[in-house]
This record gives C-alpha cells, structure tokens and sequence, in this order.
C-alpha cells in the first residue's frame, strides 16, 4: 500500500490557500449591503435648486454658498430669486440672499439689498442698503376693480 503525506511547509501552505478565500468570502457576505443612494431631482418639486458661478459646501457647519449671478429656484414655494450671494443653512433651514436681490413669488416681488427666507415658517426678511428702502410689489385681487381695460371716449 502507497502513502503519501504532504511536508509539513506544504499542509500550511494548503490550509492557507483553503481557508484565506473561505474567510474574505464570509467577510464579504456579512458584510451589511449599502444602500443605494438616490439624489433629489428637481422634478418632484421639493429641491430648492441653486446656480451660480461658484458654489462651496460644508458638510460640517451645514452651509452652501453660492457667489456671483446667483438664481435661485424653488417650485414647492413657487420662488424665484436672483442675488449676489446666496448662502444656504441646511440646519436652521435658512436662505440669506444678499447684494441687489430680487425675489419673485406667485407674481409678488420684493427687492432689497438683503434677503432671509425661513423655510419652516415660509417667511422673508428684508433689509435695505444704507438710506435706501426695500420695495415690494403684491398683487391685490379686488372683487371690485376690473382688470380689463376701461374704455372711455373722448367728447368730440
């Protein structure tokens, strides 16, 4: 009868090539399954989006900037805004719009030299520059005024 046995070098080498996959293949199966991320797309109406000629983020004091021909969109709140610099404070859920800013929603308009809109409490805040006022423009339905044109005619 034959016998045959591995050197002993060879039996470790063995049950390290045998047990070294079997582990990372375990490890890999318990590892927990990420995620898939989905970004918001302005599409559902809920992403305030913002374009500018330079924007920054900082993930840990939670504030985006935006510098330089801001525009500002926001469907869900039908708003439109144009700035100098737009800063975003995701925590206190807070957009200050500042340098010759123009907000426009649902046909108001407001224009000032800085603007804070709260979005829990969908409220703004304007301020003027120094000896100047903040304009603001609010359609006013009146059951009682036409809004077509009167015609009057002149006396011959």
């Amino acid at each position: 009868m034959l016998s045959f046995e591995f050197p002993a070098h060879l039996k470790r080498r063995l049950g390290m090539a045998v047990v070294v996959p079997a582990m990372i293949a375990g490890a890999i199966a318990t590892f927990p399954q990420l995620k898939v991320a989905q970004a918001q797309t302005a599409a559902d109406g809920r992403a305030l989006s913002v374009r500018s000629d330079i924007q920054e983020a900082n993930s840990e004091t939670g504030v985006i900037t935006a510098r330089g021909n801001v525009q500002v969109n926001y469907p869900a709140r039908q708003i439109q805004a144009t700035a100098a610099q737009a800063q975003y404070f995701s925590r206190e859920r807070m957009l200050v719009l500042t340098g010759n800013v123009y907000v426009l929603q649902a046909g108001n308009s407001m224009r000032a030299e800085t603007i804070t809109y709260l979005v829990d409490e969908g409220r703004f805040v304007a301020t003027p520059k120094d000896n100047r006022q903040v304009e603001s423009i609010y359609i006013v339905t009146d059951p009682e005024v036409s809004t077509s044109p009167t015609v009057t005619s002149s006396p011959r």
